[in-house]
């Protein structure tokens, strides 16, 4: 059932990619915002409450839909199982970004992978060299897919189905928008319950898709960076799922824009403390040709994936 119902949404979407403005997703920024101005006062435990009810707000309708289809049959099953992954699988929801911007360096076009950089990521992208905006590109990319891909299949998976699918993306996009960089101290504090449950939420799907890399990629590489680089980011998760990709392609993310400075103090804290150089970092630079092997390594873990899910859905059936 499950892997049927992943694979119907992934050829929809491939089909007609639901837009980023689609209504379910407008809804959902209006209501995260009109929650917060409610009960944003500078207290954590208002942002405990703003969560719970956010996530409420739509774990518990999609419980009775999911609780009324199993009363109605399977079909019925199939058919919200499809939909809630059509909405929760963004796949191609930003893979167009990636592919203008790939085709843009392949021609030469900086300025124009530059503007579409700036674009998906909300950064400046003034001056950026080429391989830079390869390398952002492909950073963006790895997160996104795990997110918008992996996360979900997890959670869907699970004995919640659609409901864990849909507590994944709201949880997601909570820690997202209520920890925005930049924010006022009391903001800070509003989200930061937010951004500790989906830290825990996420925990073991990131470790799935960084070993799904792994797999399909340089294994030996992909594990060494994963121990040995991951907490040179400052977001634990990100590290993970850079260190073992970046591992799996055999380039170099991350620094020297992302946590450079940390890294740098890192290291030589730990040459003065233990006179031991640091771990030499695995692979090479990242540039243009580093997205072509992005596309490779995001479509064999999807493989990987559809075939667990295939696997766990003939052991049930034979259960």
């Amino acid at each position: 059932m499950t892997f049927f119902s992943i694979l119907f949404a992934l050829l929809i979407e491939q089909l007609k990619p639901l837009r980023a403005d689609n209504p379910v997703y407008a809804w959902a920024r209006s209501l995260a915002g009109q929650i917060e101005r409610s009960f944003n006062a500078g207290q954590a435990h208002h942002g405990r409450l703003a969560w719970g009810l956010m996530v409420a707000a739509f774990a518990v309708p999609v419980a009775l839909l999911y609780w009324m289809a199993i009363k109605i049959g399977i079909l019925a099953v199939l058919v919200l199982n499809v939909l809630v992954v059509y909405l929760t699988l963004g796949f191609r929801h930003y893979s167009h970004f990636f592919t203008s911007i790939q085709l843009a360096l392949n021609n030469g076009d900086e300025i124009t992978a530059r503007a579409l950089l700036a674009e998906w990521t909300r950064r400046d992208t003034t001056g950026m060299e080429a391989d830079e905006v390869a390398r952002i590109a492909v950073e963006t990319a790895l997160v996104t897919t795990h997110r918008n891909v992996f996360g979900v299949f997890f959670w869907i998976l699970t004995p919640l189905g659609p409901i864990g699918a849909v507590v994944y993306r709201v949880a997601e996009y909570l820690a997202r928008i209520w920890n925005e960089p930049g924010a006022s101290a009391e903001r800070e504090e509003f989200g930061r319950f937010a951004s500790k449950a989906f830290y825990w939420i996420d925990w073991i799907p990131v470790r799935l898709t960084a070993t799904a890399f792994a797999i399909v990629g340089n294994f030996e590489d992909a594990i060494y960076a994963w121990r040995n680089f991951a907490a040179r980011w400052q977001d634990e998760a990100i590290g993970i799922i850079l260190s073992s990709g970046g591992g799996a392609m055999g380039i170099r993310l991350g620094a020297p824009v992302e946590a450079a400075a940390e890294v740098m103090t890192a290291d030589a804290a730990t040459v003065d403390s233990t006179n031991v150089e640091p771990e030499p970092a695995v692979g090479e630079e990242a540039s243009v040709r580093s997205l072509q092997s992005t596309v490779g390594l995001v479509w064999r873990a999807l493989l990987l994936w559809m075939s667990l899910v295939l696997l766990l859905s003939i052991a049930k059936w034979l259960g």
